[in-house]
């Protein structure tokens, strides 16, 4: 017989926020029961809330994981790389990334969260902030460069969330960039 293994505080803290990214990413912060996110962790509401003492730390926390997700994806595309070669592979890669549905929605809700909530508008801000350094460090572009960097990966948000590469018409091929 096997003597059974308990997890950490820590590791359920981690495979909660995990199951949170998740649900969080399909449903949003206030569309979500923290008891959905419980049971996808496999532990009780009442430990959940031990872990995380209101929804709102939790939800932060997600965002979190999200940002640090984009920008160890921005890293590994970059590499050994720097300047408009650095910018370029990063840009590639974020375009794969926005294939995982958990990280394109989990961007998009978060950035509604962020509206009126301060807490996650904070978490929010950090993880651009954390993207931005880096960005720019590696790339050694301007400031305008970056900025235009970044709006672009906003609007292949945008084109990400409406299928725009299943549509062939004039607009979508320009706004992706395939016509």
């Amino acid at each position: 017989m096997n003597p059974r293994t308990l997890s950490t505080a820590e590791e359920r803290r981690e495979a909660l926020v995990e199951s949170a990214v998740h649900v969080f990413a399909d449903r949003g912060f206030h569309g979500t029961p923290t008891a959905e996110i419980a049971k996808a962790a496999g532990i009780s509401q009442a430990y959940l809330f031990r872990l995380f003492p209101t929804k709102s730390e939790l939800y932060v926390a997600a965002v979190d994981r999200c940002f640090e997700r984009t920008l160890a994806t921005f890293k590994a595309a970059a590499q050994g790389l720097s300047g408009e070669v650095a910018l370029e592979a990063m840009g590639t890669a974020y375009v794969d990334l926005l294939d995982d549905r958990d990280a394109l929605l989990g961007q998009l809700q978060a950035h509604a969260a962020s509206v009126n909530d301060p807490a996650v508008r904070e978490a929010v801000r950090r993880g651009f902030a954390d993207l931005y350094k880096f960005v720019a460090d590696v790339s050694l572009a301007s400031g305008e460069e970056v900025k235009t960097w970044f709006a672009h990966g906003m609007l292949l948000n945008v084109m990400a969330a409406i299928g725009a590469e299943h549509v062939d018409e004039p607009w979508a091929r320009t706004l992706m960039g395939t016509g």
